[in-house]
């Protein structure tokens, strides 16, 4: 599988990474299996969190014999430096790693939160000295709001933004664009979420009856290819150098069995136009509060 560099980093990575939902609640030896599948098809980019269930015990035993292999990265929704430390130490333990190639901020929701983590007691006191000392070799956020985004982005040179670049969404509120502009002008490696989802979900009855349980939004019908390839395509084209397909393996793998194709037949008016028509369905759903 293809390399593409992740920003200003010395990283080359994936074009999709794996990310840890896909090994929540499905049992080690299925998350053994999924890893395995990544690996044997050029997967070099694993990204999970402590929020993720049992994700991080599942993955980091099924990763073990690979570590020295891939780039692993981890998150922490903790914001004060007590509660990042502690997580931090948990989740070295259960990934079975004394250090973390990319370690992000996770989920920032407000400008106010940001402010938090950069205050006095807040988790960037114990996250920037680590850094330093390379057990942290590099520093991310992620965020699903803009302006948390971009006011973190101010306060700090991260190296990594995961944020979502979806088709529905930036069609019609042109959201990411700011994020992304602002990443790509400090040289910040830029990974896209959401790629491949639709719109909310209904209720929760449609979610836990549909076979996409674990995905936090509807992703599109899988029977879908077309439309699918689109979206992916369009991640990309606002400027996504991985991609982090929704928590579950159907959707991983797809991502990956039709990444190249992606990338050989960039986003074009015939992908542009079924967007635009797929959109009228959509659009009384959105996903964000914007």
């Amino acid at each position: 599988m293809v390399r593409r560099r992740l920003g200003n980093t010395e990283y080359q990575v994936s074009p999709v990474a794996y990310g840890g939902i896909v090994s929540m609640s499905d049992g080690q030896k299925e998350s053994d299996r999924y890893v395995k599948w990544a690996m044997d098809h050029g997967i070099n980019y694993y990204d999970v969190a402590p929020t993720y269930g049992d994700a991080q015990e599942k993955l980091g035993n099924s990763l073990r014999p690979y570590r020295n292999d891939v780039y692993l990265a981890c998150k922490t929704e903790q914001r004060g430096a007590k509660g990042a430390e502690e997580a931090l130490k948990e989740s070295m333990r259960l990934l079975h790693t004394d250090y973390f190639d990319n370690y992000q901020l996770h989920g920032l929701v407000s400008v106010a939160e940001v402010e938090t983590v950069f205050g006095k007691g807040g988790a960037m006191e114990v996250i920037m000295p680590l850094h330093e000392q390379g057990v942290l070799r590099k520093l991310g956020i992620t965020c699903h709001n803009e302006d948390a985004a971009l006011r973190a982005m101010e306060l700090y040179d991260f190296d990594t933004v995961l944020f979502p670049l979806n088709w529905h969404m930036n069609m019609e509120y042109s959201f990411g664009n700011r994020v992304v502009m602002t990443a790509k002008a400090r040289g910040m490696g830029i990974q896209g979420m959401k790629s491949l989802i639709d719109r909310a979900w209904i209720n929760e009855e449609e979610r836990e009856k549909s076979m996409f349980p674990k995905s936090w939004c509807k992703p599109i019908d899988a029977d879908n290819t077309p439309l699918r390839v689109a979206a992916m395509k369009y991640a990309l084209s606002l400027g996504a150098d991985t991609l982090v397909p929704p928590g579950n393996f159907h959707d991983f793998s797809f991502a990956v069995e039709h990444i190249d194709e992606c990338l050989e037949n960039p986003l074009d008016e015939k992908d542009i136009t079924l967007l635009k028509q797929s959109l009228k369905d959509v659009r009384k759903y959105p996903f964000f509060d914007i």
